[in-house]
């Protein structure tokens, strides 16, 4: 019993140290993080020892991060995280709660928790899973977070398996699937500085008349790249579009979002999680550039 009630109270030690290290990281890298990243960030943050890096003899998952994730569903429905589409987002509510210090924090989340809870048993609420005809089954064992992870990473293998033309026509085929006719997609040589052009009619004549500018290699996309977008915007109704497989520098950022005329950025991980959205309404042609499939999930009841 005493050997319980001592592991029990090294999981809470634990647990408080690899929470608040993990809020702390989101807050310090904009709010934003995968949970590879966020496990990464713990790991520079908490001085782990052997016990809090032992796997679990069922399961095989390594305690701490099982514990993070534990607790991180604690922290969703405490307000404190929101966790969409494989990426974790410091809420306002998270971060005030993160200045009350470690202990205080989960204290917090657990209180939210069992409120949470409480409404939602007198409720009655349903689950709100997702249901689709077909997709795989995932066993109960393996967490949202680590397929969804795995998911991501292996769309990634898949667009960075691609080369620069064949992701330039699964950036048209997006834009289609969000409703918009795309006449011009470049062929391979010199773009003129615009690889799709994309509009909200066959003639172009509605706005907005959108021009776009693809990147799929190792180097972020510069400032004096968009600057060469926002150069050729030149009619009224122009907006740009630019698209990096690779992010952008600081530079890049400040000066889109600095702009006079509209210049939405979109990195690979924005590019995935539209491509998720919007797969539903693509042509079967255009799915057959990056195919889809959904993924099943036991709903537990808590």
């Amino acid at each position: 019993m005493a050997n319980s009630i001592d592991e029990l109270s090294r999981s809470l030690r634990l647990a408080t140290d690899v929470t608040f290290a993990a809020f702390n990281a989101l807050k310090n890298n904009g709010g934003t993080l995968r949970p590879k990243e966020v496990h990464a960030e713990v790991e520079k943050r908490v001085k782990l020892d052997d016990w809090a890096r032992a796997r679990f003899e069922k399961s095989g998952y390594i305690r701490w991060q099982s514990i993070l994730h534990f607790y991180s569903i604690t922290c969703v429905k405490a307000g404190f995280l929101v966790k969409k589409k494989g990426v974790w987002y410091l809420t306002q509510e998270g971060e005030d709660a993160l200045k009350l210090g470690a202990v205080a924090l989960l204290e917090k989340a657990k209180k939210a928790y069992k409120e949470w809870k409480l409404e939602r048993d007198q409720a009655a609420v349903e689950d709100d899973s997702d249901s689709e005809e077909d997709g795989i089954v995932v066993d109960p064992g393996v967490t949202v977070d680590q397929v969804q992870q795995l998911a991501v990473d292996g769309i990634k293998g898949y667009i960075d398996s691609k080369n620069p033309y064949e992701f330039q026509e699964l950036v048209a085929a997006l834009l289609r699937g969000m409703g918009y006719y795309t006449p011009f997609v470049a062929p391979r040589g010199k773009d003129g500085g615009v690889d799709i052009l994309a509009y909200r009619d066959p003639f172009g004549i509605e706005s907005p008349r959108i021009k776009v500018q693809v990147k799929h290699r190792q180097q972020s996309a510069s400032v004096q790249e968009i600057r060469q977008l926002m150069g050729i915007l030149q009619k009224e109704g122009d907006v740009g579009i630019f698209v990096s497989t690779s992010g952008f520098t600081p530079d890049a950022k400040s000066t889109a979002v600095g702009a006079h005329i509209h210049i939405q950025l979109i990195d690979l991980d924005q590019f995935i999680s539209l491509w998720q959205d919007f797969y539903g309404k693509l042509l079967d042609e255009d799915k057959a550039l990056l195919p889809l499939t959904p993924v099943y999930f036991v709903a537990p009841s808590d």
